[in-house]
């Protein structure tokens, strides 16, 4: 069964972050919240617990897995990113954009898009993640958490408590957060001159990007 950890949105408790940060050092998979919906999070280094997190959402290693990064520095560690597609994730940076890069070497290939070798990044904007990042110093692996054959992320962690208990190591409970997924958006094109490619329109508009 899950831990549960009710948190407050604005002013989170760290003791209870600290606990979450805890059990993904621990191999955990854990339900969090974000600026768009709940996502499941876990360790970028922990194959285990990465192949426990695809199992859940039932998708295979094509499927495109995100590192939620604390800012823009970080995330240029993990992704080979030139100077006109960085101008364009710093629009969106904080935000609910998910950016496509080609994945740098610190980036685990079983992780990395198999044959693109590409992987999504995003630096959420929702102070509950913010700080549990900052706890576990490091960028988490997450994906949406949209239920195997529906398509609309869920966003109430009871509902996640009630169809995912037992699948799951912890939910952090900030309260509802919004039902849209983040606008993906393609920009490895860029690198060799291409424009950028808008994979998925979500929560984030395209306008603020300027596409």
């Amino acid at each position: 069964m899950a831990l549960h950890f009710e948190v407050h949105p604005d002013d989170p408790q760290i003791r209870l972050l600290k606990q979450a940060t805890q059990l993904l050092v621990k191999g955990g998979v854990l339900a969090v919240p974000t600026d768009s919906s709940y996502a499941l999070v876990c360790q970028l280094d922990d194959k285990s617990a990465v192949d426990r997190m695809r199992r859940i959402r039932q998708v295979d290693d094509r499927h495109h897995l995100t590192l939620l990064c604390r800012d823009l520095s970080e995330l240029s560690s993990y992704a080979k990113v030139d100077n006109r597609q960085y101008r364009l994730v710093k629009l969106g940076t904080p935000g609910p954009y998910t950016f496509i890069l080609e994945a740098s070497k610190e980036v685990p290939r079983r992780v990395s898009h198999p044959s693109r070798k590409t992987i999504g990044l995003r630096v959420p904007d929702h102070r509950v993640l913010r700080l549990l990042l900052q706890e576990h110093s490091t960028p988490l692996l997450a994906t949406t958490l949209i239920p195997p054959g529906e398509d609309t992320p869920l966003n109430d962690a009871d509902e996640i408590r009630e169809r995912f208990d037992k699948l799951l190591d912890g939910i952090i409970d900030a309260g509802a957060c919004p039902m849209e997924p983040t606008t993906v958006i393609d920009l490895t094109p860029m690198g060799t001159g291409g424009d950028p490619v808008v994979l998925r329109e979500g929560l984030g508009p395209l306008e603020t990007l300027g596409l």
